[in-house]
């Protein structure tokens, strides 16, 4: 491809990835103020960076007929009316489900959880309907089955192991306990395998922007280690929007930083995962797992788990320590050396 049309390839997924989330956090600063739920934002966001690879693409390689449009034009459309969901959300903010026994819904953070759903599985068909020889010239294939299921299990491995040093750290180890003896507790992991078709297409909208497509790029113009680490970086400043008014209401640049420390250690394992396997899906359930084992651990199944938290410096410091020791550690792994090597 030449560099013009490369050029206007990254302006496209730039426009999109970067220059939608923050149009939207301007919105979200206007909920927040109002006290409006902001539930469907996060979900809507998560979609933008693999939207914005696929406008680019089929902007600018209109006669490679290997782009697997269908599927493209799908996700794409699910992103739009996700969006759209969420402007609604903001000029309707009085909408509500009541789900009896006292429990209210908010009706767009619904909605969209219901399209993601629907989308997961209408995407899902999609893709099995495609072509593989289309599917794997943009990076959708299922590959190297034995070290990806590997590279799957070694994450639950660490981030249990992270888990069990956090309640021991903070002295909650009786609470944890009592969590791990709960029947209900086993049964959604049980079932965490089922939701991920449900659910998937939220974390395949990041993970197919910045891994499939953004990391290559950047560890070809700062180098493989570099690029990943900035990689990590532009990533958490990615989530500005939703930290400063979803996810905490007094503790913004804890948060902030707290996030940085996440992508940037997070994304280190994510390459290595990706780099070891060249299977997009395995930073997807990666990312999926990551997510969803935070409201089986805190025991918090509600729309919002991860809203209005709080984060001190002491609990930045040992994030900084257990996840740059546990995660950041892969830096130093095989493919990152072997391939600095080449």
């Amino acid at each position: 491809m030449k560099s013009v049309e490369k050029n206007k390839e990254l302006i496209i997924y730039i426009t999109v990835a970067y220059g939608v989330t923050f149009l939207m956090g301007i919105l979200m600063w206007y909920g927040n103020n109002k006290n409006i739920d902001l539930g469907i934002f996060p979900n809507a966001q998560m979609f933008y960076p693999a939207a914005g690879v696929m406008m680019a693409v089929l902007c600018t390689r209109k006669n490679d007929a290997m782009i697997p449009k269908v599927f493209y034009v799908f996700f794409i459309c699910v992103t739009v009316a996700l969006a759209t969901l969420a402007v609604i959300s903001i000029l309707n903010s009085n909408a509500i489900i009541d789900a009896g026994n006292g429990i209210v819904l908010p009706l767009w953070s619904w909605v969209g959880q219901l399209l993601i759903v629907g989308a997961s599985i209408v995407g899902g068909l999609i893709l099995l309907a495609t072509k593989k020889e289309k599917r794997r010239a943009y990076g959708l294939c299922w590959n190297n089955g034995t070290f990806s299921w590997f590279c799957i299990f070694l994450f639950l491995a660490l981030y249990i192991f992270r888990t069990v040093i956090a309640e021991l750290i903070s002295g909650e180890w009786a609470v944890f306990g009592s969590l791990v003896k709960s029947p209900y507790t086993w049964l959604q992991l049980a079932v965490l395998p089922v939701n991920f078709f449900l659910l998937y297409t939220a974390f395949f909208g990041e993970e197919y922007g910045w891994r499939y497509y953004l990391q290559p790029l950047m560890q070809k113009r700062f180098g493989v280690r570099g690029g990943v680490l900035l990689l990590g970086v532009v990533w958490g400043i990615w989530h500005l929007p939703v930290d400063l008014f979803y996810y905490t209401q007094n503790s913004q640049l804890p948060m902030v930083l707290a996030q940085q420390i996440t992508c940037i250690t997070l994304g280190i394992f994510f390459a290595y995962a990706y780099m070891k396997t060249n299977n997009i899906w395995i930073p997807v359930v990666l990312h999926y797992l990551n997510n969803n084992l935070i409201p089986i651990i805190s025991n918090n199944y509600t729309f919002s788990v991860l809203e209005n938290q709080t984060v001190t410096w002491g609990e930045l410091l040992v994030s900084l320590m257990m996840n740059g020791v546990i995660f950041g550690s892969f830096l130093y792994a095989k493919p990152f050396r072997r391939m600095i090597e080449q």
